[in-house]
């Protein structure tokens, strides 16, 4: 079982940056696939990063790409997103989700995952 806090979502200014965090309880969290995706008002909820327990592998959505970076720190079960030169169209609720058998060609699929953040908002003015 795991549990899963998201937070430091936030308004900032087009061209800033956020750092969201996810702490994890549960002694599985060390074995996750951990993800983030994200959902705009009115949108379908869309991948953004997935990393694997090791940190060895990275997958990004072409969307973000070069602008956020996903990490982990095993040791205190927190997974990090760091989200750089942030657009309007960033703005989104965030949501974490953990996975302990997840296939890494299948990441970007939110089915894959067992556990989920409550979320925390991120708004991005222009």
């Amino acid at each position: 079982q795991v549990q899963l806090v998201d937070s430091g979502g936030g308004l900032v200014q087009a061209g800033g940056s956020l750092r969201l965090s996810c702490a994890a309880s549960g002694r599985t969290f060390v074995s996750s696939v951990m993800g983030w995706f994200r959902q705009a008002p009115g949108k379908e909820r869309e991948f953004v990063a997935a990393i694997t327990w090791s940190g060895g592998r990275l997958y990004y959505a072409d969307s973000v790409k070069g602008r956020f970076a996903i990490s982990r720190d095993n040791a205190k079960n927190v997974a990090y997103l760091q989200m750089n030169s942030l657009k309007p169209e960033d703005t989104a609720i965030y949501y974490c989700a953990a996975g302990s058998s997840v296939s890494w060609h299948l990441a970007a699929r939110g089915s894959e995952y067992d556990y989920w953040g409550q979320g925390t908002q991120v708004t991005v003015s222009s």
